[in-house]
């Protein structure tokens, strides 16, 4: 038994190659997600393995590796990029006589540091302590302490007990807390749903320039830095494109390979903003070796959050470090547009990027004379804000006159709130010719 102990950022990573082949952009994120928590690096202990030791994962030959390198570089913590139960946790600990910190555990720790708002607090809150509910084993001594004293000696709680009880309470708390919020956010899109207002949800590997192109989008001020996790909380703010309708961009948490499944569930009031979205722009940085993978990594984890049907446009950003690329729109074999190449930093093909949008948005447009009465007021205001109204004239009896360029899924979603209402306009309609532009 010992005192664990609970200061100190002297790191020695661990990265074994489990069944796979080594690959070294595996541990070069490896080291990011440890610089990014504010670790300091002072060793590396690598190798490769079958499968892993159930007792302390690395095998006890690669674990007396481990504990002379830990001692040479009078290290604080070993930091391993892979999940551990809490057995092994628990057995690499007494074996190092030092904090042992598993994947999981280092990427809720950078969460910690960059939740910002009282909902992201909330979510991190609840992913480390469910994260630690399972780590009350009797690795350390504080745990085993009974309470006691003059009167109170007895059968008692033992501190391990105290611990778990008092955890699940607080999990209790913070779930109903974050299912007040999700009853929030439901409201307010129900809003946006009756302001006719869609959705754009910005997903992507974690740095691959999300809140960089929000910014250059919306003229907010996100904040953004080359470093993984820099931004967790959602944003959301109204961008009006060039010829099309007015959208609500939507900037979430980043993804990575082997997100854990804590995150995930803590999360997923927030990635909700990604599953109710009429359309996902699939951020990808374009320089980055790891490109392939890291979009199926994205693509997994969207998939789980249950957004695999909704619509998405790439997005492949970072332009400005691949000299030989231009900004480009690549079309599929039907002529929509499925990828646009992008600098989100100097701000080439950001029209490129705004022309697309409109284009899914505004879709097939009906071209319509239509009349509106002169207690009709309520519509016409709808036309202006909806359609592009090309001729606009009173007539004898006070009412207008209107020749309009509307995209048909306005058009059906106005004729569908009210029967009457579409049998009128269905006599009213003048003509009925289709543009797509």
């Amino acid at each position: 038994m010992f005192e664990r102990p609970s200061s100190g950022e002297r790191a020695v990573l661990v990265h074994l190659d489990i069944g796979t082949v080594a690959d070294a952009d595996d541990l070069d994120e490896f080291r990011l997600l440890a610089n990014s928590a504010g670790a300091r690096v002072v060793g590396h202990v690598g190798g490769s393995r079958s499968a892993p030791d159930p007792h302390l994962f690395l095998g006890s030959g690669k674990a007396d590796e481990l504990k002379a390198v830990v001692e040479a570089e009078q290290a604080d913590l070993a930091i391993l990029d892979h999940s551990l139960s809490p057995a092994q946790e628990r057995n690499l600990e007494r074996h190092l006589q030092c904090r042992v910190v598993d994947r999981t555990g280092l990427i809720l720790d950078i969460f910690a540091q960059r939740a910002r708002s009282f909902e992201g607090k909330l979510q991190v809150e609840l992913a480390q302590l469910r994260h630690l509910s399972t780590r009350l084993v009797r690795g350390w001594t504080h745990l085993e302490r009974q309470k006691g004293g003059i009167g109170l000696r007895g059968p008692g709680e033992t501190q391990l007990e105290s611990d778990r009880r008092l955890l699940g309470k607080r999990i209790v708390q913070l779930n109903k807390r974050l299912e007040r919020i999700v009853s929030q956010r439901a409201q307010g899109r129900r809003a946006r749903d009756r302001a006719e207002l869609p959705t754009v949800s910005l997903v992507g590997y974690t740095n691959a320039g999300k809140s960089t192109l929000f910014n250059r989008l919306t003229q907010s001020g996100v904040y953004q830095a080359d470093k993984l996790f820099a931004t967790l909380d959602p944003t959301l703010r109204r961008l009006s494109l060039p010829d099309g309708p007015p959208v609500i961009l939507a900037d979430t948490v980043g993804f990575i390979s082997h997100l854990p499944h804590e995150l995930v569930a803590a999360f997923r009031s927030t990635l909700e903003e990604t599953r109710t979205a009429d359309l996902l722009l699939h951020l990808v940085d374009a320089a980055s070796p790891r490109r392939d993978s890291c979009i199926a990594d994205v693509q997994e984890v969207v998939s789980e959050i249950g957004a695999g049907e909704v619509p998405q446009i790439q997005v492949f950003n970072k332009l400005d470090l691949l000299p030989d690329t231009g900004a480009r729109l690549e079309r599929d074999d039907r002529g929509r547009v499925r990828r646009v190449w992008i600098s989100a930093r100097s701000g080439a093909g950001i029209d490129l990027l705004l022309g697309a949008l409109s284009e899914h948005f505004r879709g097939e447009r009906l071209h319509r004379w239509i009349f509106v009465g002169p207690t009709e007021g309520a519509l016409r205001a709808w036309l202006f804000a909806h359609a592009r109204v090309l001729t606009d004239r009173t007539t004898d009896d006070g009412g207008w006159e209107m020749e309009v360029n509307v995209p048909r899924v306005d058009m059906n979603r106005l004729l569908s709130k009210n029967g009457s209402l579409a049998e009128r306009f269905a006599d009213r309609f003048a003509g009925d010719a289709v543009a797509s532009g």
